[in-house]
């Protein structure tokens, strides 16, 4: 299984130094994740669906963890689609910096836009159909996890991109795609257990 890190960034060196990953499918960006682990003696793994939306909201209840709406000065997203009553903006049309916009309440960058960052769980239609073993354990992911690579099962993306509408960057909408696709716009996010 490779790693698909060694793959040239789409992007122009400016973008691809400041270690943003894109163009992984779910495999690849879960192989990574054994491989930290292993280097690193501690759990690093891709967060779960309810994980990714709670760090996103950051204590909040809007669709977006900076209120109501989002500008492109917020976000990187296509700004020829804002949400609500928000107006027109840029559309940078790559990915930026991480730390290019504030980050949320809780000092996490980016959750909104700039990548779509795959989720450790399956496909699944809400949340209301989580089995109840899994609601009562909070942040089980949903689905098999031991998915070998030719496994094509939908698994879950978050968080809209830069090539995304502003309705796709909301804290509570959902994507997915098929496990093994690699795209410009898909990256994602680790969790590390930490050192008790």
């Amino acid at each position: 299984m490779g790693s698909g890190l060694s793959k040239p960034s789409p992007f122009p060196l400016i973008f691809y130094a400041v270690a943003l990953v894109v163009g992984v499918s779910w495999h690849e960006a879960r192989a990574f994740c054994v491989k930290l682990s292993q280097q690193t003696g501690r759990e690093a793994r891709l967060p779960t669906e309810a994980e990714w939306e709670y760090a996103c909201r950051a204590g909040t209840t809007t669709p977006f963890a900076f209120g109501n709406t989002v500008t492109t000065d917020q976000v990187n997203y296509d700004g020829n689609y804002p949400y609500g009553d928000a107006p027109k903006g840029k559309y940078r049309e790559v990915t930026v910096n991480v730390d290019s916009f504030q980050p949320n309440a809780w000092g996490i960058y980016q959750m909104h836009g700039n990548v779509w960052e795959w989720c450790l769980d399956e496909w699944h239609d809400s949340y209301a159909d989580k089995p109840e073993n899994l609601k009562k354990q909070g942040n089980l992911a949903w689905g098999d996890l031991n998915a070998g690579d030719n496994d094509d099962r939908y698994r879950l993306l978050r968080g809209g991109s830069w090539d995304s509408g502003a309705w796709d960057c909301r804290a509570a909408f959902r994507g997915g795609e098929n496990a093994r696709v690699q795209d410009d716009c898909f990256g994602f996010r680790i969790l590390i257990a930490s050192s008790s």
